[in-house]
């Protein structure tokens, strides 16, 4: 059992636990300054070796920067090129400014809290300027989600009893942005402005494959007799260098291809390998994302007079079009590479408001041969009747 002791210290009296770990060594606690914080604690420690659930004091010394490390290393291994930029970046702009050098041990859910309402909390000073700018939902999410999951590896380690910036309550909700969608004619005049561009806007608003998708097609990947084409790759533009992987979702798919596209693709074939690229850059290799505001994709948007879209909104058309087709959701969910037909659902809800309405007249029609729409026929009736009695003679 822990004994508590009193000791002198130059500013008073303190108390002292000594108790004994798991594997029966010796050991203390100084610093309490009332004995009811020694009981406490020493109270905490029997139980915690009871239950299996101790860890020494001296392990969560350690600051969140030192385990960060690991954790950050797992993570280039674990993640695709373009998801840990985007982890490594959020780690060294939000996460190691607050927490690099504290100790997890010194770590409580009050102060992860007030951080990430810190974070998005936009300031402004005497003068009415914005002196800091607050960061939007995804970012709070995401930094908060870094620390939490180093915090996670601290426990797991057991350097830490418990995880103390689980149970937030005051995370931002991500609000989805509201998107752009094209129509046949729209994209038919942004893909004549784009001019050797044309095929390549073309398959992404008609097959909904992202950029580094189709831009990593090889001639060997299309089957244009069936109509189809195996998106086997994904190059993703980090910074100035191109990594090439697999797609997003780690798996190859099969997506079809429209019949009038197939000829537009033969055509940007011809005369090449099946190892070449069907939309190579213009020394061969890779084609690097338009510029966004003065790149060739930009130009074509202005001179189509289209809405203002971005690439990846031709990912998003693709959808749009496909499901005003009555394309089922299973299909569109194989085509566009997600990993569910409910992420599909959750992704693109807004395109199946209609359906909202089907279930309205579906509903109606079911209730018309049962006694709720005979009820409903004969309250209308009455109601005309009485209107008819009601009217004046001609």
């Amino acid at each position: 059992m822990a004994t508590i002791e009193i000791y002198q210290t130059k500013t008073g009296k303190r108390y002292r636990v000594r108790y004994r770990t798991p594997d029966r060594r010796q050991t203390d606690k100084r610093g309490f300054r009332t004995k009811r914080d020694a009981d406490a604690f020493a109270a905490t420690v029997e139980v915690e070796k009871l239950r299996g659930e101790y860890v020494a004091p001296q392990l969560g010394q350690i600051t969140v920067a030192e385990l960060a490390v690991d954790w950050l290393a797992r993570k280039e291994s674990d993640q695709k090129p373009s998801t840990y930029r985007t982890t490594e970046v959020a780690w060294h702009k939000h996460v190691q400014p607050k927490w690099g050098k504290t100790k997890v041990v010194d770590i409580d859910l009050d102060a992860v809290e007030r951080w990430i309402a810190d974070m998005g909390r936009t300031i402004i000073d005497a003068d009415g300027k914005v002196s800091k700018k607050g960061s939007g939902a995804s970012v709070v999410i995401r930094a908060y989600g870094i620390l939490a999951a180093i915090l996670d590896s601290a426990v797991k380690a057991r350097r830490l009893p418990r995880n103390p910036a689980r149970g937030v309550e005051n995370l931002p909700r991500k609000r989805p942005k509201p998107r752009t969608y094209l129509t046949h004619d729209q994209v038919a005049l942004l893909a004549d402005e784009a001019k050797d561009h044309r095929v390549l806007v073309l398959l992404l608003a008609y097959c909904g494959l992202r950029w580094g998708e189709a831009i990593a097609l090889r001639v060997k990947d299309l089957d244009l007799l069936r109509r189809r084409l195996t998106v086997v790759q994904n190059a993703v533009q980090i910074d100035q260098r191109i990594n090439v992987g697999t797609p997003k979702s780690s798996e190859s798919r099969v997506v079809p291809v429209p019949e009038f596209l197939t000829f537009e693709l033969a055509g940007q074939c011809e005369g090449k390998a099946l190892d070449d690229l069907v939309f190579p850059g213009r020394d061969g290799g890779y084609q690097r994302l338009p510029v966004s505001w003065s790149g060739w994709f930009e130009g074509a948007v202005t001179r189509a007079g289209v809405p203002r879209v971005t690439i990846h909104d031709l990912r998003h058309t693709a959808a749009s079009l496909a499901v005003s087709a009555n394309v089922n959701v299973l299909a569109l969910q194989r085509m566009l590479g997600h990993a569910s037909a409910a992420m599909t659902l959750d992704t693109y809800a807004d395109l199946f408001d209609d359906d909202l309405d089907a279930v309205g007249i579906a509903l109606h029609q079911a209730a018309s041969v049962t006694g709720v729409g005979r009820l409903w026929a004969e309250s209308t009736k009455a109601a005309d009747a009485q209107g008819k009695k009601n009217a004046p003679p001609a």
